[in-house]
């Protein structure tokens, strides 16, 4: 469930130009605080591809050699993020392997977004990259993968039902991905 001043509807909206920015703003953020624990901070997820369709909520990606969750609570929650409450977070499945993450939400009252810390060489974080990167080169998939989201979200008003009828279809554009990246070279 997530933070009460969170909830509210679930929209996916069209592309807004402003999401780059925003991503480079809350990766300062991140970065000031952080130090050397971050390899990388990537912007990742749906906002991060031109031209597709998003809950308007900025998903970053924060590559760290590990993940030391009583270290990056503590400096997370110095600049005002919480860890994320939701049963989800700490464990995630990619390319059949569980991964360690932690995932934090904003301070209250700033910019939606999600921070995921995930180790730099897993499954996990490749993963979100590719993802990325496979719908901005592929037109065709991402308008599809668009209509889709927008179909769902105005038939699945509820995030957690939303989240759960994606995932497959999500598994789905996931091998097609892996398909692009062996065809082209693809690497993180």
């Amino acid at each position: 469930m997530p933070f009460p001043d969170e909830l509210g509807p679930l929209v996916v909206v069209d592309y807004r130009p402003q999401w780059p920015v925003e991503f480079e703003a809350l990766a300062g953020t991140l970065r000031d605080a952080l130090g050397g624990l971050a390899v990388g901070i990537d912007h990742v997820g749906s906002t991060a591809v031109p031209g597709l369709s998003a809950k308007d909520c900025i998903d970053v990606q924060v590559r760290m050699r590990s993940v030391d969750e009583t270290q990056a609570t503590l400096l997370m929650s110095a600049i005002g993020y919480r860890c994320r409450p939701e049963p989800w977070n700490r464990v995630e499945v990619s390319s059949g392997r569980r991964c360690h993450k932690l995932v934090f939400a904003p301070p209250v009252g700033a910019r939606r977004c999600n921070v995921h810390l995930r180790p730099s060489t897993g499954a996990n974080a490749r993963f979100a990259l590719l993802f990325r990167d496979y719908l901005r080169a592929d037109d065709t998939t991402r308008r599809a993968w668009g209509a889709f989201k927008q179909r769902l979200a105005t038939s699945v008003p509820d995030l957690q039902d939303y989240g759960q009828i994606k995932a497959p279809a999500t598994e789905v554009l996931m091998a097609a991905a892996e398909r692009w990246a062996a065809e082209t070279g693809w690497s993180q």
